[in-house]
């Protein structure tokens, strides 16, 4: 069984990828057990001088949950063309803990987002910062959902478009494989 992390994006509660990230625990394939990691939201802007006087507790507890998990999943919105700094702060405060609970894990990346890009832009950067941490990314296929507003029920955290459903769906599976495949290399 993969226990599978979801990490949302955004800290906003009627985001788009929220929604998408809490209906992504009802799309995953036999084998793997969606768990909902803590919200960057939760966590005070990383502050070496914070640190030096003790980890604090909310990023405990985001450390722990992330350690706990085999998989990855972020689900985010794309800001000004990059990561959103709540999402960013988080891994900043992982890479801070060693050894690194990022470090040897698979890890998908689904951007969310109203425009017709979907968010993609989001993902070199966020690549990037997670080839950094030593984290074994599946590249493809990229997953982004363009025109959400159309596809996916906010105060549900429901998707609502049938075809987005059944390709988040095939991406899961398609990643549980992924996490098959790296855990016997």
């Amino acid at each position: 069984m993969i226990k599978l992390g979801i990490l949302e994006g955004s800290l906003r509660r009627a985001s788009l990828s929220r929604a998408v990230a809490r209906a992504a625990t009802g799309l995953v394939p036999g084998g793997m057990d969606p768990v909902s990691l803590p919200n960057p939201g939760t966590l005070p802007l990383f502050d070496q001088d914070i640190l030096d006087a003790g980890m604090p507790e909310s990023v405990e507890a985001m450390v722990a949950a992330v350690e706990g998990v085999d998989a990855v999943l972020i689900v985010t919105p794309e800001y000004n063309w990059s990561i959103p700094g709540g999402l960013k702060n988080a891994i900043d405060w992982l890479s801070r803990v060693s050894p690194n609970p990022m470090a040897r894990k698979p890890v998908a990346v689904w951007s969310v987002s109203p425009g017709l890009l979907g968010g993609a832009r989001v993902h070199e950067s966020l690549r990037q910062t997670l080839h950094c941490q030593e984290a074994v990314i599946m590249a493809k296929p990229e997953v982004q959902v363009a025109g959400a507003r159309g596809k996916v029920d906010v105060e549900t955290g429901t998707i609502t478009n049938a075809d987005t459903e059944a390709f988040l769906r095939g991406h899961l599976s398609s990643f549980a494989a992924f996490c098959n495949s790296w855990s016997r290399a």
